[in-house]
């Protein structure tokens, strides 16, 4: 293949909503959730049993989230791991007017 062969197309920055999930950001808010928590795992040197330990949480719960399976994870359950590793949390919640059609693709303004 070469390069006359691809498209480019600008991504909204949700790759969720890119691929039209319907619970695009339901899920891209439990990623970055998710993603926090395995930067601290990473940046403590921890695994998932010694977090098991430290957090009170299951290991499963850790390996669950190391494997991107978010599927059993609510955010507030999220949040409440991320608190036990003693992180604090800051949310921050816009609210967009419903974008459809060629609007939708295009990030906010």
């Amino acid at each position: 293949m070469n390069e006359s062969e691809f498209e480019m197309v600008r991504g909204s920055g949700n790759v969720f909503r890119d691929f039209e999930d319907p619970h695009a950001d339901l899920k891209q808010a439990k990623a970055i959730l998710a993603a926090r928590v395995i930067t601290v795992l990473d940046e403590r040197g921890l695994t998932v049993r010694e977090t098991a330990a430290l957090t009170g949480f299951a290991a499963a719960d850790f390996s669950r989230i190391r494997n991107a399976d978010l599927g059993r994870f609510t955010l507030d359950r999220l949040m409440r791991m991320l608190a036990a590793l003693d992180r604090s949390i800051k949310v921050t919640v816009h609210i967009d007017p419903l974008r459809t059609g060629q609007d939708a693709a295009l990030p906010p303004a």
